[in-house]
């Protein structure tokens, strides 16, 4: 079936992760995504070697994913990414699916042992109910026992390290000026991001939809997703005051 036409989001301007992909994913953040991936699995607990990457930006899960052994499907709707994410995987002699595709289409039936959305690759769309439909997705796409892993910046996380601003100095010199506002009752983080460099200046506007724990919970709930637990960190634990992130594991009955 051909995917519907939408409008186009954010998302879809490839000037944003190409302006600012060394911002987004230093060669760090590849080298943490190994030790995280771990923690993820151990969280986890896959009881198949069948893994699915969801909006898998560059590959950094996937190409971890890769390493230990899983056979990786790797999704994501930008082409520029995906590119960079072969090019890692070819480097590496490391055979990964690479598919362009919105998340809201991918869908295999009963594929997949685990699925993992991590560094905030969840809640870009306009309309909240398409996040109700990703995880849809994941859900049927996953095997009985199959087991999804969702790491975002939680609400609660959020409320309390906000800052309406932040500007930070890019490796090459330019300067990144970020401005948040929080809307629609605390359910959208909508933000500007201000390039400059080499004397111009650019503007990015996104935004995210942010869920508190409960909120996420339920929503995987509401798709079939039982036992569904909470951590703050990666070590596994608890989401509370402390927490660093809001990570989600729901498994298929």
């Amino acid at each position: 079936m051909k995917p519907p036409k939408r409008k186009k989001e954010w998302f879809d301007e490839e000037s944003l992760w190409r302006e600012t992909y060394g911002h987004l994913f230093p060669e760090t953040r590849f080298a943490s995504a190994i030790e995280t991936v771990d923690k993820a699995l151990v969280l986890a607990q896959p009881q198949g070697s069948a893994a699915l990457d969801l909006a898998c930006g560059p590959g950094r899960c996937s190409i971890a994913l890769a390493k230990r052994g899983f056979k990786v499907t790797a999704v994501d709707c930008t082409s520029y990414l995906l590119d960079k994410a072969q090019d890692r995987a070819q480097m590496d002699q490391l055979q990964v699916e690479w598919v362009l595709m919105d998340m809201r289409d991918f869908v295999r039936p009963n594929t997949y042992d685990v699925a993992l959305s991590i560094f905030t690759s969840f809640g870009f769309f306009e309309d909240p109910n398409d996040d109700i439909v990703v995880l849809g997705n994941v859900f049927e796409s996953l095997r009985s026992s199959g087991a999804f892993v969702l790491d975002v910046n939680g609400k609660e996380v959020l409320a309390r390290k906000y800052l309406p601003s932040s500007v930070d100095e890019l490796s090459d010199g330019s300067i990144l000026i970020e401005r948040r506002k929080v809307l629609d009752d605390w359910t959208r983080i909508q933000n500007d991001w201000i390039l400059i460099k080499n004397g111009l200046t650019q503007t990015f506007p996104f935004h995210v939809n942010v869920y508190s724990g409960q909120e996420l919970r339920d929503r995987l709930e509401k798709v079939g997703f039982v036992d569904v637990k909470l951590y703050g960190t990666w070590e596994g634990r608890p989401y509370n005051v402390d927490a660093q992130r809001l990570i989600a594991v729901g498994k298929k009955p």
